[in-house]
């Protein structure tokens, strides 16, 4: 088995990826997006070619590669599993994001361990970005902060051993720290609880709960950083391409399957489909590697790209099924599992910007 090594390139990289994926992924694709023990194994397959801490820098144990290839990996893992990609992708945010902080002790316990699965961390704060009473509430206690509220979504449970927590101060900054990801009740009378896997139509084997927290104290020891009212949204608009990278990975497996359709069926329609759809999906990788750098596209413009890519993703998804004729209604069928996929990948890392730019590009078609 080949290990992503410091020296290796990015295209070795992607090709590790790539190979794996075909050979242990793929084939097993119905069972990873339903069984949480093949999920498992094939996130420990990717640890054991150290590919689970890519954007933690090099002194950190990680492979810090640079942000095109990146995204390629990450659009090309929803190609063989929506459910890989989904779980591991939470891994990776929670490496990064420790990567950026100051906190020596947390980065030194952590990241060291990641690149390989040593250890697995989750996130959850995407409750940080709504509007009204915060869900999550922290409130500044001697020693570090008292949590209490609910987190309703957090993916991973008992495959993360953790997952970085998002909470807003009485004034409106926000704070991110380190909370263990089992049930848990601290001598002072603090607790996390956590529901049962949550009964989703698709990816049901990343086990996505709800957290609660009553009075949790949240130690200084324990927390990334500290940001400015509102830093979720500015982040949300520098990222506004990046969950569109699974779309697209997930348009092609789309493709694949019509693909192969108009390979075994041969009607020319099928083929005229695939051709057109591909050449599409062609332009659309290509406009996003395009809007990549920093300042090269307007906000607004890589809005209309996201919205291209879930839009994209639906068709491809659909025509997948539509080939795929009866058999696609079956729920371990590979067009079904696409067309599922589609619906997390809409919603994904949504706004309310990505939300009015997605049902205008639904309309237009």
């Amino acid at each position: 088995m080949k290990l992503f090594e410091e020296g290796d390139n990015p295209q070795m990289l992607l090709d590790l990826t790539e190979s794996y994926l075909k050979e242990s992924v793929g084939p097993v694709a119905s069972a990873i997006d339903s069984d949480p023990e093949a999920l498992r194994d094939a996130i420990k397959g990717m640890g054991d070619r150290s590919l689970l801490a890519l954007k933690v820098p090099l002194i950190w144990g990680g492979t810090d590669i640079e942000e095109v290839s990146y995204r390629r990996f990450q659009q090309m893992i929803p190609r063989y599993s929506g459910a890989l990609a989904f779980l591991q992708t939470q891994h990776q945010s929670a490496g990064e994001l420790l990567a950026r902080s100051d906190n020596q002790l947390l980065k030194q316990y952590y990241l060291p361990r990641m690149g390989q699965g040593q250890v697995l961390v989750g996130i959850g704060f995407s409750q940080v970005r709504r509007s009204g009473d915060p869900p999550v509430q922290a409130l500044p206690v001697a020693g570090g902060y008292q949590v209490r509220g609910t987190v309703p979504w957090v993916t991973g449970f008992s495959f993360f051993e953790d997952f970085i927590l998002g909470a807003v101060l009485p004034d409106g900054r926000e704070v991110y720290g380190m909370v263990p990801f089992v049930e848990k009740r601290q001598v002072a009378g603090g607790a996390i609880a956590f529901s049962d896997p949550m009964e989703l139509a698709a990816m049901t084997s990343t086990n996505t709960v709800s957290a609660t927290l009553t009075d949790w104290f949240l130690p200084e020891e324990q927390v990334l950083f500290i940001r400015k009212a509102g830093a979720i949204h500015e982040n949300d608009k520098k990222n506004v391409l990046n969950h569109g990278f699974f779309a697209l990975g997930c348009a092609r497996a789309g493709l694949d399957i019509l693909e192969a359709a108009a390979k075994t069926k041969q009607l020319s329609f099928i083929q005229l489909a695939f051709d057109s759809l591909n050449e599409e999906l062609t332009r659309c990788e290509s406009a996003f590697i395009q809007a990549l750098p920093p300042n090269s596209q307007s906000w607004e413009e890589r809005l209309q790209l996201r919205a291209w890519a879930i839009n994209l993703a639906g068709r491809c998804a659909h025509a997948a099924v539509t080939v795929s004729s009866g058999g696609a209604n079956y729920k371990h069928h590979p067009a079904q599992r696409v067309y599922r996929e589609v619906l997390v990948f809409t919603v994904s890392g949504q706004t309310i910007a990505v939300m009015a730019a997605t049902l205008a590009q639904l309309v237009l078609s």
